[in-house]
């Protein structure tokens, strides 16, 4: 923008902590401009007219990140065994899909909880089903994607599945209800709708086929 930049380093933990006491602020790196402080990175974009995201704006972003490298992995495994495209692709995109979101929502179980209890029906009415339910997911996922223990990972999978569309579809287009979604963790702003809907649809259609090639 034309500035001429004149950086002043705080290289330790006593000259940060002066400082922000100093300033009265909570982080830094702190922006002056002609003596005067603007603030940090979002204040500064603001004093220069530019565009600051909003993190309470619901967001589409996290599920589109998950499902993409979702996609780019099973890729990846189909390449690697000689069958880039093919049924086998999707059922590995579907796998890796829920041990991707199943490991977001570990990061911070608590947070996930919190938010899950809101809409999803046997959460609501038996609380231990909420902290059990990333790792049906992630354990199922993987017995999934190395094609082992269907008769275990099946039944997991459409249950927990089915209890989620089931769920989704009560609270969005019976109840009406706007919420937020715990498909990728307590810390996102994923509306819960037709995305969030898609995972457990996805489960479902994954323990069916599955079942049924273990049934043939």
């Amino acid at each position: 923008k034309g500035y001429e930049v004149e950086d002043h380093w705080l290289t330790t933990r006593e000259q940060t902590d002066a400082f922000k006491a100093t300033h009265d602020v909570r982080t830094t790196p702190q922006i002056f401009i002609e003596g005067k402080r603007v603030g940090g990175h979002d204040d500064l974009r603001r004093h220069l007219g530019l565009k600051v995201a909003d993190p309470n704006v619901p967001s589409y972003t996290p599920v589109i990140a998950v499902f993409a490298t979702a996609a780019l992995i099973a890729l990846a495994i189909g390449w690697l065994t000689d069958m880039p495209l093919g049924l086998m692709t999707v059922g590995h995109f579907i796998a890796v899909t829920m041990m991707l979101l199943a490991m977001l929502k570990l990061q911070d179980i608590s947070r996930f909880t919190s938010m899950f209890i809101g809409y999803d029906l046997l959460a609501r009415h038996w609380l231990p089903y909420a902290y059990i339910y990333p790792f049906a997911q992630l354990g199922a996922g993987a017995l999934m994607l190395a094609g082992a223990l269907t008769w275990l990972s099946a039944p997991v999978a459409f249950l927990i599945g089915g209890i989620g569309a089931v769920s989704i579809y009560q609270a969005v287009y019976v109840e009406k209800r706007t919420l937020k979604c715990a498909c990728v963790g307590g810390g996102s702003n994923v509306p819960l709708g037709f995305v969030s809907l898609t995972e457990d649809v996805l489960m479902v259609a994954m323990a069916v086929w599955m079942a049924a090639g273990m049934a043939t």
